[in-house]
């Protein structure tokens, strides 16, 4: 599939560079993006996971986390392979790094082939297709066939009434959410992006019509970005304010990694009170995985410092998350301190009843509005 955000490059000949992610990757032929799944064929670039979805679940919206959106509702949840980030905490490198993985393993490959030849004019014959269709071929394995018309039939049919774009970041496989998200929304189903934030401004402008709500990691300084995930803070921030700027709903989560973003903490609680105190910011346990396996677990006491850091900011809902703490995972009224929604880990209870103000009209029972889309 041809990806449409993308523009071609005078030098070097046939580049391209790719305009879904603020990375910007200048790609030329035969290469792909740090994502490792949009890939230049002779001189124009083509998303490699178009219809392929590689994870796919009916989730609680909590689970994404969204507590200001739909509350206790289903969302059909998607992803495919590859990130542009490479986080060496990711909760899910299974999916997001597989791209890169199949990469390196065929760069090994030819570097081991071109040391076990002979005939070193052989190897200089080799024609750079031939590596584009190995690479393509790999990446195509990864996933199922769903193309966007058959996920829409199938929220229809489960009366399912949001989808996610989740599990690896949805910027890269821009063109395959933007067709599923504008189908989606003639049909009255909404759209949301789970996000590590490095949209680029010509994605929000392709896709933002359609999106509903956000998602969006916050992770920690832009040391930390630099260290543990190979990007920067900046253009991070930068889509927080460009998407809540455009009417976009926005929560913002951060997995709190004890000794490596906890000094972090208070910076970023302010940026999002800079933006909107009405932000839900989602504070979460780490727990070691991937490549980080040294820093120890988040304690609940760390979670509970994490929450008081974002109150002091100024922030009216802050959340934890990945541990059972109903007291702190719950909405309050910021007036009245009356629950609102009742939270046990996905286990959701909207307190007011069936009659809910809240579901309703969007305001506690004393007249307090309260941001979000409820209905």
């Amino acid at each position: 599939m041809r990806a449409t955000l993308s523009e071609p490059l005078e030098h070097p000949a046939k580049a391209v560079r790719c305009t879904a992610c603020q990375h910007y990757c200048t790609i030329r032929e035969g290469q792909s993006g740090v994502c490792g799944v949009r890939l230049n064929k002779q001189g124009e670039l083509h998303l490699l996971v178009y219809g392929k979805a590689s994870a796919v679940n009916i989730d609680p919206i909590e689970k994404k986390p969204l507590f200001h959106f739909l509350p206790g509702s289903k969302i059909f949840s998607i992803g495919t392979v590859g990130c542009n980030f490479s986080c060496s905490f990711c909760q899910n490198w299974d999916l997001s790094q597989a791209a890169k993985e199949v990469k390196l393993r065929m760069l090994r490959g030819r570097q081991e082939q071109r040391e076990g030849e002979h005939d070193s004019r052989a190897s200089k014959q080799e024609h750079p297709t031939t590596s584009i269709r190995d690479m393509a071929a790999e990446i195509g394995k990864f996933g199922i066939e769903l193309a966007p018309q058959r996920i829409v039939e199938l929220c229809l049919e489960q009366h399912i009434p949001s989808i996610a774009y989740t599990y690896n970041e949805p910027a890269i496989f821009a063109e395959y959410a933007h067709d599923t998200a504008k189908l989606a929304k003639q049909h009255g189903i909404r759209n949301v992006f789970v996000s590590n934030g490095y949209e680029s401004h010509e994605l929000l402008d392709h896709i933002g019509p359609y999106l509903d709500a956000m998602n969006i990691d916050l992770k920690g300084s832009d040391q930390f970005y630099q260290q543990l995930c190979h990007a920067r803070q900046a253009p991070v921030l930068k889509t927080i304010h460009d998407a809540h700027a455009r009417g976009i709903w926005i929560e913002v989560t951060t997995l709190v990694i004890p000794g490596k973003n906890t000094g972090d903490l208070a910076a970023i609680a302010r940026h999002i009170a800079s933006v909107s105190r009405d932000i839900p910011w989602h504070v979460t346990a780490f727990r070691p995985d991937y490549k980080l396996l040294d820093a120890p677990a988040t304690t609940q006491e760390e979670l509970l410092d994490a929450y008081a850091t974002g109150k002091r900011a100024g922030l009216r809902f802050v959340y934890v998350g990945n541990i059972i703490d109903t007291k702190h995972s719950s909405t309050l009224c910021p007036a009245c301190a009356k629950m609102l929604v009742e939270r046990a880990g996905h286990a959701v209870k909207v307190t007011d009843g069936q009659d809910s103000t809240l579901l309703r009209k969007g305001v506690c029972s004393c007249g307090e509005k309260i941001p979000g889309v409820w209905q």
